[in-house]
Order: structure tokens, then C-alpha cells, then sequence
């Protein structure tokens, strides 16, 4: 069995990141190893910290790495990525939930067809993990069609490590995924996407994904700068994004 490193970036989500944890440590597929890249200031007495440190202690599978200043999810992943040992590495946020065979089943699934990169359909849940929605994720996805939509969840991903010389986070608030999922595209691997609803991902109010400004002008970042579009290009596919993920979400919420 090949070991998974997952990666867990944690700050200031004290409320829903032990559900997370143990969502992990509940998994089926049993070889991996859970790095949590704690990306808070860290006082003499942090709860939290204290909590992570005693899990610690009674699993092995744990690891805990310390930033020594609040760096962002985007840079915490790629600190992650390089102490990872595993053969795949997966991603989970810190208030999301997995389906206890989330692991074994993209592990075979990778392995069964020769993937680099897998994702999945998941399931929407609020603040009280109630189902509230449930997207479909498309089975492929060519960069053609990625440019236009994000339609991958970060905390369904899994990636072989050949390629993970691709996936270094861009420092972006938000989009910071999608600048690494069209890297890959434009590099031919395959966007693949296994039909089992095997994530819980967590829709709160007041986080950064749900912040329209903060999500359009990082769009037109991913566009004008990394992608090198010209700023029409880039303003046109922003709003033709936006147009997207607000005719996604009325499909999914009904």
C-alpha cells in the first residue's frame, strides 16, 4: 500500500478542525501520514496548539509543523508538500469532513487507470453538518474547459508525487487552488473525477471563499498574471466566471 500525506493547514477554526481530524484519523485506507502546517500566532498557553500536541502523542500518524508567522493556506500547503514523504498527497481543510473510505477508494481508483491526479463529487454542508447541496464533479476536465470554471474541490484532491513539482500555491488569498489545478491541465495530465460523493465540504459565512471582492479580484490575478492574459481577456473570463459559480450554486442549493 503506498502511504498518503495529507495536508491540513489550520488557523484560527478551533470550532470544526478536531471534526476534521477525526474524519481523517477514521479512514479505511490506513497508511498515511496527517500533517498539520499550524499557521497561527502562537501564545504561551493556545489551546488548540495544546489540543494538536496531546493527539499527537496517542497517534503516530500525526505531524505538526510549526510557521513562525501567519503565511496563508496557499504557502502553508507548499511548506507541507515539502516535508510529505508520501507517494500521494491529499488535501483537506480545516472544516471539512471525509467519507471514512475517501482514501481507499481514490487510492484504488488512481492506481486502477494510471492517474496523477483525482478528484471527487461532494457534498455541501453548513455549520451544523446538515446536507444542503451536492455537486457533481465533470468526469474530465481539459484546460479548455478548466479555464472557465473551478470545478474542483480542494479538499477532494489527490495527487501523485511525480508530479508535485507542478503544484506549488501561488501566495493568493483565495483561487490560490485553481492557479495549480491549470497548471496540471495545460500539462496534459488528466483532470479525472471519480463519481462517489466522498467529501463534506464546509459552506460558512464570513470566510474568505465566500467573499465576492476578494474572489474576483484574485480571479483576475489568476488570469492577467499567471495565466498572461491581456486585462480584457481577463475581465471578460472573471465576469464569465462569476456568471458561472452563481448559476452553479442556484443549481446546487435547489
Amino acid at each position: 500500500m503506498p502511504l498518503v500525506s495529507i495536508l491540513l493547514p489550520y488557523y484560527n477554526n478551533e470550532k470544526y478542525v478536531f471534526k476534521t481530524i477525526n474524519s481523517v484519523l477514521k479512514q479505511t485506507y490506513k497508511k498515511f501520514e496527517l500533517i498539520i502546517i499550524f499557521d497561527e500566532y502562537l501564545e504561551i498557553k493556545h489551546n488548540v496548539y495544546n489540543k494538536l500536541l496531546k493527539l499527537k502523542k496517542k497517534n503516530k500518524k500525526i505531524k505538526i509543523i510549526l510557521n513562525k508567522k501567519n503565511l496563508g493556506v496557499a504557502i502553508s500547503r507548499n511548506i507541507g508538500i515539502s516535508k510529505s514523504k508520501g507517494k500521494y498527497i491529499a488535501f483537506i481543510d480545516s472544516d471539512d469532513l471525509w467519507n471514512k473510505k475517501k482514501l481507499e477508494v481514490q487510492v484504488n481508483f488512481m492506481k486502477k487507470n494510471n492517474l496523477k491526479f483525482s478528484h471527487t463529487n461532494y457534498n455541501i454542508i453548513n455549520e451544523k453538518d446538515k446536507i444542503i447541496g451536492k455537486f457533481y464533479s465533470p468526469k474530465k476536465l481539459t484546460y479548455s474547459k478548466l479555464i472557465n470554471s473551478c470545478d474542483i474541490g480542494t479538499s477532494t484532491v489527490m495527487i501523485d508525487r511525480s508530479v508535485i513539482h507542478l503544484c506549488k500555491f501561488p501566495k493568493l488569498k483565495t483561487k490560490e487552488d485553481f492557479v495549480v489545478w491549470l497548471r496540471l491541465a495545460k500539462k496534459n495530465i488528466s483532470i479525472t473525477s471519480i463519481d462517489k460523493f466522498l467529501t463534506y465540504w464546509r459552506s460558512t459565512s464570513g470566510s474568505l471563499s465566500s467573499s465576492i471582492p476578494q474572489r474576483l479580484f484574485d480571479a483576475f490575478k489568476v488570469y492577467n498574471h499567471y495565466e498572461n492574459f491581456n486585462i480584457i481577456k481577463s475581465i471578460v473570463l472573471t465576469i464569465n466566471l462569476s456568471l458561472y459559480s452563481l448559476i452553479k450554486k442556484i443549481k446546487i442549493y435547489n
